[in-house]
């Protein structure tokens, strides 16, 4: 170990040591204003944000110095006081990943609270989001082609009584004067009293000095990020600025950013990684935000020059999803120098044991694997990256996050703890778990006990210390890092005169993690296709990610002895259809196979692929290279 891994976390034993000093001691800033304050202070002409448009190799990033990005946030805080926000006041967030959204974010916490919102959902939802938050204030596009987000604002206004004005931030102004007039010629006058350009109207406010005279209390709500999957009810999980100011600098004790270093953020500023992970921990380490594109990780150009961009601009680490990992292991390693590359992060979605180990066999580098939830603020266990990262293992705690793994009863409440390696709840406290949803009726049954919340998933705790996930007790589907309500898709199908019993589940999918199925019990002296039941819910579910992709009929729907639908059995049930499915394209005739898919009590989901002793060796050939890409925990056995 070197003498820059002694100074983080690398076991559980050096976790416990690390600990061994209060939190209280660690001199922690006071809020997230004061965290970018602190690094301009130190490295005041050092890069701190930089942006590409397009992800190119011929453009040049545009860049902002540490100084820089702090005068354009005391610009943005200044201009939002002057609109009325104070401490308890919200700014929502209608924006794709651009410089202004990081001056949005930390400007709207300075002065009151800031509310993201992912630019994908349906319209009533977002009203929905921002009525929930009291939103006064709105940052999003200018009328530009090929972007909604304008026509989106415009029906906002009429959705949100609360909201009094909305800042547009012009794409144009990142274009050659020439080519900008070109797309903005013909544009409807947009511009208001109600509705003003965001660029120049920050600038005329100071940019040495937070102008409201606000002494930001550790304890004050920065945030509110919503969370639930992209349909149904929205839920506004607050983030106080301890929560992110120890959230920021947890992480830099666990995967190290290095001082100077470069993190590209190709995931969306909507959502609490790319927020923290490629955005607040690096400030605090003093690193370079690298934003690729406004899509992130959804621009072609992005993943096609991955690796030439990682060459250019010096890239020490990115967070990514699997899905990405997929797509970037399609890409060419040839020729570039990596050399700069530290890490890469993936969360959000279980890891595949063949993406991991391909990932690094192909990059050379230390893939990371992180645990978190928007109500943990983002993380609570990561692999550390001096440390043994086991495939499949979601890593150590992280320093003064609590962990357990309990037994509850049928209302959620703490029974027992679990021993080492049993399969419980994950349930955590600390410093950076919120203390409820906004939204108080919300808020039955999320703990355990007093400020345990019940994360929803199911684990095991290790003898070394390492969390591994077995399953969820929650029935949230994830497909492509999204969460997915299954009840909007259940509640869907209900609306049909045949549907007796509807049970949504996740199917596994080597690209998108999972992806929505239904299990449809039909009632007496009725009959429909599944033909006929996929195309009303795709007519009757308005978020397009949570159209189930296929029907199940099923005799009996399973249930517990209350009554309750029991997924568990229909989870084995389609990884058994699933892994047949894969199966049967490779493999030949003349092999005989016995699938078993059951529950372990250590384990979870647990997949037996038996066979005759003498084709041991070509079935686990065989199950390697079409299945080595799911999720699954699968083993190949002699009948």
């Amino acid at each position: 170990m070197t003498e820059a891994a002694k100074k983080y976390v690398t076991t559980q034993e050096s976790l416990l040591e690390f600990e061994s000093i209060p939190l209280e001691d660690r001199n922690l800033a006071v809020s997230t204003y004061e965290i970018i304050a602190r690094s301009a202070a130190i490295y005041p002409d050092r890069p701190a944000l930089s942006f590409l448009l397009q992800g190119t190799l011929e453009e040049e990033a545009v860049r902002f110095t540490y100084q820089e990005l702090l005068n354009k946030i005391n610009q943005t805080a200044n201009a939002f006081y002057e609109l009325g926000i104070g401490k308890d006041d919200c700014v929502s967030m209608l924006l794709p990943n651009l410089p202004q959204t990081h001056f949005t974010i930390w400007g709207a916490e300075a002065a009151g609270i800031v509310n993201p919102v992912n630019p994908l959902l349906e319209i009533e939802h977002i009203a929905a989001i921002l009525n929930e938050a009291n939103t006064k204030v709105l940052v999003t596009l200018a009328p530009f082609p090929g972007t909604e987000l304008w026509d989106k604002a415009k029906q906002l206004k009429a959705l949100v009584p609360g909201l009094e004005k909305i800042l547009t931030v012009d794409l144009g102004n990142f274009l050659p004067k020439e080519l900008a007039d070109a797309f903005t010629a013909e544009r409807e006058e947009f511009l208001s009293e109600d509705v003003l350009d965001f660029d120049s109207f920050i600038e005329s406010f100071a940019n040495d000095k937070l102008i409201n005279g606000r002494h930001i209390q550790p304890n004050d709500v920065a945030s509110y990020f919503h969370t639930g999957g992209t349909t149904g009810t929205p839920k506004l999980a607050p983030h106080t600025h301890a929560n992110e100011v120890t959230m920021s600098w947890q992480m830099n004790t666990i995967v190290v950013i290095n001082d100077g270093g470069v993190a590209l953020c190709g995931l969306p500023l909507f959502h609490v990684n790319a927020v923290m992970a490629t955005g607040l921990s690096v400030f605090e380490a003093g690193g370079e935000v690298l934003l690729a594109t406004p899509q992130g990780y959804r621009t072609p150009a992005l993943i096609q020059n991955f690796w030439s961009l990682v060459e250019r601009y010096k890239i020490t680490y990115f967070s990514s999803v699997p899905t990405v990992l997929t797509a970037l292991l399609e890409q060419s390693t040839e020729g570039h120098d990596l050399s700069s590359l530290s890490f890469a992060l993936c969360g959000a979605a279980p890891l595949a044991k063949e993406l991991a180990q391909s990932f690094e066999a192909k990059t050379g580098l230390k893939l990371v694997e992180g645990y978190g939830q928007t109500e943990g603020t983002c993380a609570s266990s990561c692999t550390p990256l001096f440390g043994e990262r086991p495939v499949g293992s979601i890593g150590l705690r992280l320093p003064y996050t609590q962990v357990r793994i309990v037994n509850v009863d049928d209302n959620g409440k703490f029974v027992n703890e679990c021993a080492t390696n049993e399969i419980g709840i994950l349930a955590i406290k600390g410093p950076t778990v919120f203390n409820g949803y906004k939204q108080a009726s919300q808020n039955e049954g999320i703990w355990v006990e007093d400020g345990w919340l019940n994360t929803g998933d199911m684990g095991r705790c290790d003898e070394n210390g390492y969390l591994w996930l077995t399953g969820r007790s929650k029935d949230l589907i994830i497909r492509g890092g999204h969460n997915i309500d299954p009840q909007v898709i259940e509640d869907a199908l209900y609306k049909h005169p045949a549907v007796a019993e509807a049970a949504a589940i996740g199917k596994p999918d080597p690209i998108a993690g999972e992806l929505p199925v239904a299990y449809i019990q039909l009632k007496e002296n009725f009959d429909c296709n599944k033909e006929e039941l996929l195309a009303f819910a795709t007519k009757n579910i308005s978020e397009r990610a949570a159209i189930p992709k296929a029907i199940y009929f099923i005799d009996e729907i399973p249930t517990t002895a209350i009554g309750k639908i029991f997924k568990p059995d229909l989870r084995c049930d389609v990884t058994h259809r699933t892994i047949s499915e894969a199966l049967s394209a490779k493999l030949p005739a003349d092999i005989t196979t016995l699938i078993k898919v059951e529950n372990c009590k250590q384990r979870g989901l647990v997949t037996t692929i038996s066979t005759h002793k003498d084709q041991l060796v070509q079935l686990e050939d065989i199950v390697s290279a079409s299945l080595g890409g799911f999720a699954l925990n699968i083993e190949v056995a002699a009948l």
